[in-house]
């Protein structure tokens, strides 16, 4: 065995859904294993804490954006970010789970040294200074975009005389009061942004260079608040949570099945807010429903905003930034005090960290996925990569679970590595599959950097959750795939290591 141990048995990247999910996991099913979150920010929360536009809110139902191990318990299923900030405020605490986070640390670089089975991780300070942790697995719960950049478009705004901003750094002190907004965009921020800037906004425009599905649902799960009443609350979150998830993959399946059976539903219900003389171009993209997610219109709000008067939607391409507005190709000027560009993120892989392994650099476009959470021939490594067409809460929960098995397994074998091991010969026989078979924006810019995926499992991720959640659950750990080994060693196991010095 090794002389010294890791500062860490985990080092968990980031202090969001994904991180504060897998340190939970980790108390309950895997309590004799050291841990520590590192989270570059200053506060918890990843995604909750960093966008401050007005309105944020979830687009998935608390009720599965939740953990399974939490219950939900505002009256609000379509939770706005401080609700859910308070939700994971509270497991950090209850859980004692804040003592083991460390603000304020960026990770820069991470180096797996087989021959020590352990992660050479160096973080960056705000002061600019550096320190380095050592950690036997890493867990990166860092997300999926680029904190740091969102997507630029490209615009020419110099001529513009008025405010430009772009949701992921919305300004504390911004002053809408009688102006006239202009965003930029059509997908969830967009739609969640329009509505509630009407507040006090003399008008919000919608400014769409192509139409998004929007679909509606109460913010109040009006099932989930009546059993709570009468059902003890874990059952009760249980029955909601079960529920919702069945409602998910249903709507998913029948919008891939029978588009314009979806579509024809989708129209009436907006026909039911505006009218029959609503703008039905607007609502209609060139795509099928969930070819692309689904906008979510939370209680209609969106289209009583419209109604009202305060907010309206046009469709057209941008021509030039002028001093008072923006051109479109059509001739029409939109006036504009305040642009805001919600053009959508940046991915990014890792976290943007530089992963190494024996100082090799990892390039996760050449490797597949195994079992939608760690990678081929990358030791000692999992990941959330969170769903497409459902909750990204449902992924985090399934990877935590599964890893604290592994990590159970590893103890339980006495190794210190587990390696999901893909022979060429084996890799040459996979049927490759398109990762994100979405035709979001987003997704698509960045289809060069991600991890390859094969069309069958274990090299995979698949947006399933229902089938996801029993090959992670019930099949074995150790599948002969994930190959179980212990530093300097190559017997599979103690055991088999003893028999070989025999």
């Amino acid at each position: 065995m090794l002389a010294t141990a890791p500062d860490f048995d985990v080092l968990i990247v980031g202090a969001g859904i994904s991180g504060i999910g897998m340190a939970a996991h980790m108390h309950m099913k895997a309590p004799g294993h050291t841990y520590a979150i590192v989270e570059r920010r200053e506060n918890l929360g990843g995604t909750w804490d960093l966008f401050r536009y007005p309105g944020i809110r979830s687009d998935s139902d608390m009720h599965t954006l939740g953990f399974d191990f939490e219950p939900w318990r505002h009256e609000k299923s379509i939770a706005d970010a401080p609700s859910i900030l308070e939700y994971l405020n509270n497991i950090v605490d209850e859980r004692g789970i804040r003592e083991n986070i460390q603000f304020g640390q960026k990770v820069i670089s991470a180096d797996f040294r087989e021959d020590e089975a352990r992660w050479h991780v160096e973080l960056e300070q705000a002061d600019g200074s550096r320190t380095r942790l050592t950690a036997n697995f890493l867990y990166l719960g860092s997300g999926y975009y680029d904190y740091d950049e969102p997507y630029d478009p490209g615009f020419q705004l110099g001529e513009f005389e008025g405010q430009v901003l772009h949701p992921q750094f919305w300004p504390e002190d911004l002053d809408y009061t009688g102006k006239k907004v202009v965003v930029i965009g059509s997908g969830a921020t967009a739609v969640t942004i329009v509505p509630s800037m009407t507040d006090k906004a003399e008008h919000v425009t919608m400014l769409q260079r192509t139409p998004t599905w929007m679909a509606m649902r109460p913010a109040k799960d009006a099932l989930a608040n009546a059993i709570r009443k009468i059902l003890p609350e874990k059952l009760a979150y249980k029955i909601t949570r079960f529920k919702n998830i069945r409602m998910q993959d249903f709507t998913f399946k029948i919008a891939r099945n029978k588009p314009e059976k979806v579509k024809e539903s989708l129209y009436k219900a907006i026909e039911k807010e505006l009218g029959p003389d609503y703008d039905k171009a607007a609502f209609t993209p060139p795509y099928d429903p969930w070819d692309q997610r689904l906008c979510l219109v939370p209680d209609g709000d969106m289209f009583t905003a419209m109604k009202a008067g305060k907010a309206s939607i046009t469709t057209g391409h941008i021509e030039a930034f002028e001093a008072s507005g923006i051109r479109l190709k059509s001739g029409e000027l939109i006036e504009a005090d305040i642009i805001i560009t919600a053009t959508g993120l940046k991915m990014a892989v890792a976290g943007k960290i530089d992963v190494s392994v024996n100082g090799a650099p990892v390039d996760f476009a050449q490797r597949f996925y195994y079992k939608g959470c760690m990678f081929s021939n990358l030791p000692n490594l999992a990941v959330v990569f969170g769903y497409l067409n459902a909750s990204w809460t449902l992924r985090a929960d399934i990877n935590s679970d599964y890893i604290c098995r592994v990590l159970n397994e590893m103890r339980a074998q006495n190794v210190d590595t587990v390696n999901p091991v893909l022979t060429p010969e084996a890799e040459a026989a996979i049927e490759e599959d398109d990762i994100y078979d979405f035709s979001s924006g987003y997704i698509q810019r960045a289809k060069a950097l991600q991890p390859k995926n094969g069309l069958h499992y274990p090299w995979r991720l698949n947006q399933e959750y229902v089938v996801d959640r029993k090959q992670m659950a019930k099949a074995p750990v150790d599948d002969g795939v994930l190959i179980f080994t212990r530093a300097g060693a190559n017997a599979r196991g103690a055991d088999e290591e003893l028999e070989a010095a025999e």
